[in-house]
């Protein structure tokens, strides 16, 4: 049995990254991958980066290189490639982030905010030019966990947002 101490073991995404490309993008990012995993261990390491940036003739603080890794929760497989890659590409944030900005409008730290509140932030606050109209926040919130008393549950809604409805909600 081989050592592997020191090793981290890269964990699969829970959701399905692959279908989230056609078959002949997920081919080239395989390519992509391929490229950047320089001692091919399957996994992209602050080292791997290193050396794929000298290659094209950049040499970047190694801090910036740790920030890049660190954006993956855990080691970056072909799995998790993936899964940054489509966060980028479907423009959402990090779970986390989106939890953090609805948290900043629950001074009661119920998990819940309600409906007309959420609606005043997303319609009447802040840049006119980025503010929802009354029909794209009814399209926003089509389909949101909001109860009988009009509180949404932010923490699910955010479940909803980044892995899609699920069957046995």
């Amino acid at each position: 049995m081989a050592d592997k101490k020191g090793k981290k073991r890269a964990q699969r995404a829970t959701s399905n990254v692959f279908a989230m490309f056609e078959q002949s993008q997920v081919q080239e990012f395989k390519e992509a991958f391929g490229l950047m995993d320089q001692d091919r261990d399957g996994v992209i390491s602050v080292d791997d980066l290193k050396e794929v940036y000298s290659s094209l003739g950049r040499i970047p603080k190694d801090a910036e290189l740790k920030a890049m890794v660190e954006e993956a929760q855990g080691p970056i497989n072909f799995t998790m490639l993936l899964t940054l890659f489509g966060d980028r590409l479907n423009g959402t944030d990090e779970e986390s982030h989106i939890m953090n900005a609805f948290k900043l409008f629950d001074g009661e730290a119920k998990g819940t905010i309600h409906r007309d509140m959420l609606r005043e932030i997303l319609t009447a606050q802040g840049n006119p030019a980025e503010r929802l109209t009354d029909q794209q926040f009814n399209q926003v919130l089509e389909g949101a966990p909001i109860d009988n008393k009009g509180n949404m549950d932010y923490g699910a809604f955010t479940r909803i947002i980044k892995r899609g409805k699920q069957d046995d909600e």
